[in-house]
């Protein structure tokens, strides 16, 4: 792909700003989205392929950004498993959850065919997006899929019934993140061999766990799936919300840009990860609910001395936008972006 910001920025080529996009930018910020969700439940537009490929590049076209992420949810490989899940305005409830998962795994029963809406989807967003535009594919890392798979409902925010499960029989909770990993890997390499441009790991719940235990268990399963991703070539960036300063301990193995949480200081992410890792983040995304474009300058212009010297970053949130963001606010951080001095020069 020719003249792509966000590509250069992973292979570490110095370009005149960051990129910018955001997580859960093809959402409820863009008022755009709203009008189609006045026609359409948001399973109908996920299933449907020319709706979800109009849906992924809508903030392509309302805020400017510098790359598409598939419009889908980490949860379709629980579907795919077999698992009945209802999309409510509350999130997602499963019909069954795996709170008995001894005795319920057996049942789980793998159907790559229910996910071949989303390669569909793919190759139409492939025809109509502009050429330097990357399409950004994604997948839930296991052990956050296995939370919601457990727990049911993301009602629950510390997802007890899972981690429970997770200390209680050890055993089952492998047996499952092991079916969960499988499918996944799968899932991605699909995605690869219909030419996503860049693919994204989202580990939402990393910091459920301690940080030793969740390099010890569950990164080996992330591994499986960035390194079966990378043999495409296609490049990897990896989301573990909550793993703090443990980021330093991974390796380019796993990822080639590892997205930093709001919680944590980018610059001192940028210190202690490997060198050959590139970083995305972190603005706080609350602060663009904020009625005051003064604020949100400020706390944008403290990004500056860090992206002047560091080129292997991307500009994004430090998790996904929120229902309550201004749509005005995200358009007027991808302008700030694009216009503010960087020194590169």
């Amino acid at each position: 792909m020719q003249n792509s910001i966000l590509l250069d920025t992973i292979k570490g080529i110095k370009r005149e700003r960051p990129p910018v996009w955001f997580m859960r930018q093809a959402g409820r910020v863009l008022p755009s989205y709203s009008k189609l969700r006045e026609k359409y439940s948001f399973r109908e537009l996920m299933l449907n392929p020319e709706l979800a490929a109009q849906v992924t590049l809508l903030p392509v076209n309302d805020l400017g950004v510098d790359a598409a992420i598939l419009f889908s949810d980490i949860l379709v490989i629980p579907e795919a498993l077999g698992m009945k899940i209802n999309f409510t305005d509350k999130g997602p409830v499963f019909e069954t959850p795996l709170s008995d998962a001894r005795n319920q795994i057996p049942y789980l029963n793998s159907d790559s065919s229910k996910l071949e809406h989303i390669y569909k989807t793919i190759d139409i967003i492939r025809k109509q997006k502009t050429a330097n535009i990357p399409l950004i594919g994604f997948c839930g890392a296991p052990f956050t899929t296995f939370c919601y798979m457990v727990q049911g409902n993301s009602a629950n925010h510390n997802f007890s019934e899972a981690i429970k499960l997770f200390y209680n029989d050890r055993e089952t909770a492998l047996k499952l993140l092991e079916i969960i990993t499988e499918l996944s890997i799968e899932y991605a390499v699909s995605q690869a061999k219909h030419r996503i441009d860049i693919f994204q790991l989202f580990e939402t719940h990393a910091g459920l766990l301690p940080s030793d235990l969740y390099i010890e268990l569950i990164l080996p399963f992330v591994k499986r799936i960035t390194s079966a991703v990378k043999a495409k070539e296609v490049p990897v960036i990896f989301f573990p919300k909550g793993l703090g300063h443990a980021i330093s301990r991974l390796n380019p193995d796993i990822a080639d840009i590892v997205s930093i949480d709001w919680q944590f200081s980018i610059v001192e992410a940028w210190e202690i990860i490997d060198s050959k890792i590139g970083l995305q983040g972190n603005l706080d995304p609350r602060i663009l609910s904020v009625d005051n474009k003064e604020i949100i300058t400020k706390e944008l212009e403290k990004f500056v001395p860090f992206g002047r010297n560091e080129y292997k970053w991307i500009f994004n949130t430090g998790h996904g936008l929120l229902p309550d963001n201004i749509f005005e606010n995200v358009k007027f951080v991808v302008d700030w972006i694009k216009s503010a001095n960087w020194y590169r020069s």
